[in-house]
């Protein structure tokens, strides 16, 4: 039987957001409206709105929802950003960045990948604001330059410095960064030229590829 998914995506945000701390009501309202089970290969639907990331080819995964939740509540989106998104992925956590953004450029290593987030996005008519990049994310996107935001949904074993020479002044960067299997969520911020950082959360990402990821 079909999940009514409508139910299914309230009862994430109560469960997996709200309970957990996330507060900031146009990112609840969002992931209430963004049908995740859209961006999921279809042997997965039933599993959309599980509290765990699920694979979706190419040995990449669809972050887990609150882990989603918790990067773009970092970011304090207001509505005028222009975003960095590096890992694409399926084009979920793009969706999300979309509907709290006015611009999300967002760039996937895996040219397949890539074309599976254009039609994803396009499918469910959330690809107006988003321009979807196959490319090096490790390096940023420097002919749209410079971000108020940039997310990376992907373990870096340092922070990219492409990525923050991008970062707009002021401007935020949340990014896991540590080992291959366990990293530090950091939200770095730029202020009057200078570098703040702190650590919101451990997590597990898989590895960032690329020239300033790992090799």
């Amino acid at each position: 039987m079909i999940p009514d998914w409508e139910i299914e995506r309230r009862e994430m945000v109560e469960v997996q957001m709200r309970r957990r701390g996330i507060q900031d009501a146009r990112l609840l309202r969002a992931l209430e409206e963004i049908p995740r089970e859209e961006f999921v290969p279809p042997d997965a639907r039933l599993l959309a709105y599980g509290d765990d990331p699920l694979p979706i080819g190419c040995g990449q995964t669809v972050s887990q929802p609150y882990m989603t939740a918790l990067m773009t509540e970092l970011l304090e989106l207001t509505g005028a950003e222009n975003v960095l998104e590096v890992g694409t992925g399926s084009g979920y956590h793009a969706a999300v960045l979309g509907a709290l953004a006015a611009t999300v450029v967002t760039v996937e290593l895996i040219p397949a990948l890539a074309a599976v987030a254009r039609r994803n996005l396009a499918r469910t008519g959330r690809d107006a604001n988003i321009l979807v990049i196959a490319g090096d994310g490790s390096l940023g996107y420097p002919q749209l330059a410079p971000y108020d935001a940039i997310t990376v949904a992907a373990g870096a074993p340092e922070i990219p410095t492409p990525l923050l020479d991008q970062l707009n002044d002021p401007g935020r960067l949340v990014i896991p960064v540590g080992e291959r299997r366990d990293q530090e969520l950091r939200v770095i911020w730029k202020r009057n030229g200078a570098i703040e950082s702190r650590v919101a959360s451990l997590c597990r990402f898989v590895p960032l590829r690329g020239e300033e990821g790992w090799r």
